[in-house]
Parts: structure tokens; sequence; C-alpha cells
């Protein structure tokens, strides 16, 4: 699955996760001190943000563009000389291309953010004092966060364009390895669909979570400041009381919450998910073998395999069901939970009608990073059962046991 389009997967991954963590480390030691002496120097902590698409070409930005490119090729450098790989160039540039573009998403955002809190004090004053703001300042506000959200979906839909092709040259790269030693795969419960389906799907799969889980990071490394920031406009949480940076550790604390009870919730998910690919390759390759052969796929031999294909997805809906149930709940409640915080603040009045908008914001963007699990466990889960397909199948040519699971018959499964 990863050696045929990573350079050693597991060496690689491990220096990718410590040379990334060290590249953030500098920059937020020294990285934005260098880039001042540079003349690069981010505008003083009081100057109102800039919220036109002008922002993203400030010299604190461009020097960031220049780091993170310097940081990459020197990753890269090391990789291609230390063990060249004929997919370097899509697994490790194309994948840091797309990490460069969900940094740019987040940081749009954070424009956002700086645009609610400015246009909504803005319609604030227009609907309290009449006549105190004309048309054009709420046009030209209106007009600031169209021509951000333009960017935003012009680099939204190039990035698609490029993951699309980066995702279609992962599974060139399984398909190749596969196919090479298919003599030996050909004889494993369906293989044909491993290799045709499930590497397309682990590769969209891969690539959804880890993209969604680079941008969690990336948006709790950007938000977290600006909600502990924006902490210092609430008095109180409720039952709490006053805690020190209470927005902050409100969001960690129940998205933590969560993250812990989805998981256990949906613990035996995944497994019902395998062997549901498993009954399903069962059936079809029958009905496949009977297009060929009049002996196959006789109506008792189908009777029997569709039995276990009923069992299998009823098993599954079941278990889905209570999942559901908590999933939906707990999302529902994350909607209302911030305004439920500052309900004390807002009933004495503390803070402006932007603000509220701005700590609903970064409150919701916060917790959906720390949510994670929650919001991609029926991915997770997904993913968790290609991969023991896939895993499964590599396991034939390394010579290992196949697991209790694939030994299962077909027509007992669910």
């Amino acid at each position: 699955m990863f050696k045929s389009f990573f350079p050693m997967p597991k060496v690689f991954f491990i220096s990718a996760l410590a040379w990334g963590i060290f590249a953030v480390i500098v920059w937020f030691a020294a990285g934005e001190q260098f880039g001042s002496v540079l003349g690069m120097a981010p505008p003083p902590a009081d100057a109102a943000p800039v919220i036109w698409p002008s922002r993203f070409l400030m010299p604190e930005y461009l020097w960031f563009y220049i780091y993170f490119a310097a940081a990459i090729f020197i990753f890269y450098g090391f990789w291609a000389w230390y063990a060249p790989h004929p997919w370097q160039n899509w697994s490790i540039l194309g994948s840091s291309l797309i990490i460069f573009v969900v940094n740019f998403n987040v940081q749009v955002n954070v424009a956002l953010n700086d645009w609610r809190g400015a246009f909504y004090d803005l319609v604030q004053k227009a609907l309290t004092t009449p006549g105190s703001v004309s048309t054009g300042e709420l046009y030209s506000g209106i007009a600031q966060f169209l021509s951000i959200a333009l960017i935003a979906i012009v680099v939204l839909v190039l990035n698609l364009f490029f993951v699309r092709h980066w995702i279609f040259r992962w599974r060139t790269a399984m398909n190749d390895f596969y196919v090479a030693n298919w003599p030996r795969l050909r004889t494993v419960e369906g293989a044909s669909q491993r290799v045709q389906d499930d590497t397309m799907r682990f590769s969209n799969a891969v690539e959804d979570l880890g993209v969604t889980f680079i941008d969690s990071i990336m948006t709790l490394i950007a938000f977290l400041p600006v909600l502990a920031a924006l902490s210092s406009h609430v008095t109180s949480l409720p039952v709490v009381g006053v805690i020190p940076y209470p927005l902050m550790f409100a969001a960690i604390a129940w998205a933590l919450f969560g993250s812990v009870l989805l998981p256990l919730v949906g613990i035996k998910l995944p497994g019902l998910e395998f062997r549901n690919q498993r009954v399903e390759a069962a059936f079809r390759k029958e009905l496949v073998y009977g297009e060929d052969d009049a002996t196959r796929a006789q109506p008792p031999t189908l009777a029997q395999l569709f039995a276990a294909v009923r069992r299998s997805y009823f098993t599954l809906y079941f278990h889905y069901v209570y999942f559901d149930v908590v999933r939906w709940l707990y999302i529902q409640t994350d909607n209302v939970f911030a305004t439920f915080l500052l309900v004390p603040t807002l009933a004495v009045g503390k803070i402006t009608f932007g603000i509220y908008q701005q700590v609903v914001t970064a409150f919701s963007q916060v917790t959906n990073s720390f949510q994670f699990l929650v919001n991609s466990w029926s991915d997770i889960i997904r993913l968790i059962s290609i991969y023991k397909r896939l895993k499964a199948f590599e396991a034939t040519l390394e010579g290992e046991d196949l697991g209790k699971i694939e030994k299962e018959p077909v027509a007992q499964v669910g």
C-alpha cells in the first residue's frame, strides 16, 4: 500500500513527522524574528488587520512561503539522495503542495474571522445608531468578504484538480506493484476487487483523512491563540465559573470528550465493515464466474451467498443505529455549545456582536480540529476495513498468516 508510492514508508513517515515538528519549532522560536532581520517583519500587534487579498502578499506571508519551500526542498533532497524512489516527486513534493494549500486555507479562515469581527461590529453600530454607518462602508465590507472568498475558491478548485491526479498516481503505483505480483495474489479471495477497487478507495480515503488531519493540526496552531485572546472578553463560564482562558480550555475539554466517546461507541464497526466487504466480494465473484461458466452462479449458491450479504448488512445497520444516535446528539449539541458558554457574558452585555461572531467561529474551528475522530469516524471505519483487506492481500506475498477474520467461511460471515 505505502511502499509502492513512498520510499521506506515507516522511516519516511517518522522522519516527516520529526522534520515537521522541528520546522514548526524553529519557525516559532526564531523564524519570524529572522524574517524581521530580512525586512519581512509582521505588523505591530495593535495594527488593524488587513482584510483584502493583498493580505496574503504582505512581507510576513512571503517570508513564510520562502521558509516552507526551503524546509520542503531540504527534506526532499535528503530522501532523493538517501532512498531514491520512482514516485518521489508525487509522494514527497505532491504531498507537500497539498499541505501548503491546506495551510493557506487555514489562513483564509483566520482572515475571514478578522472580517467577522469588524463587519458585524459595523452592522451592530448601523442598527443601534441609525445613520452612523454609510452604505459605502457596508458595501466595502461585503466586497472584502467576496474578494477573499474568490481567492479561496480559485485555490480550492485548483487544489482539487491536483489532488485527483495525486490520488490516481498513488493508485497507479499500487496497481503496478500488485500486477507485478499477480501470479502469487490471484488465488486470494476477492483478488480482482482488491486490485481494481480497493486500491482506489484506499488512496482516496487516506488522502481525505490525511488532509483533514493536517488541516486540524494547522487550524489548532492558528486558532488556539485567537481563542485565548478572545477569552479576555468572557467573564465566566456556566457551572465552572471564572478560570484562566475559559474558552480555550472549554473547547479542548468538550472536543476531547467527543473524541473519546465516539470511538468507544463505534468500536465494533470496523470489523463489521470488513466482513461486509468480504460477503459482497464473494457474491460478486460467483456472479462473474457465472458469466462464462453455466455451471456456476446457480440459484441455490447465489441464495446462500446473498443470505450472507443480507445478514451482514442487517447487523451493520443495527450497530450504526446507536452509533448515529450518539454522534448526531453530540454534533447538534456542539452547534450551540459555544453560545451556551457565552450566556453569562451575553446577559451582562460585555461583548459586541462582532466579538460574539468571532468567538463562536474560533470556538467552532478549535473544537472541530480536536474532533477529528468525531467528524471522521465513519470514514476511518471504512478506511480500516479497506486497509485490512489490502494488508491481508499483501500478507500472501510476505508469507504471513492471513488472520482469523480472513479464514471465516463467507457464508457464515455476518
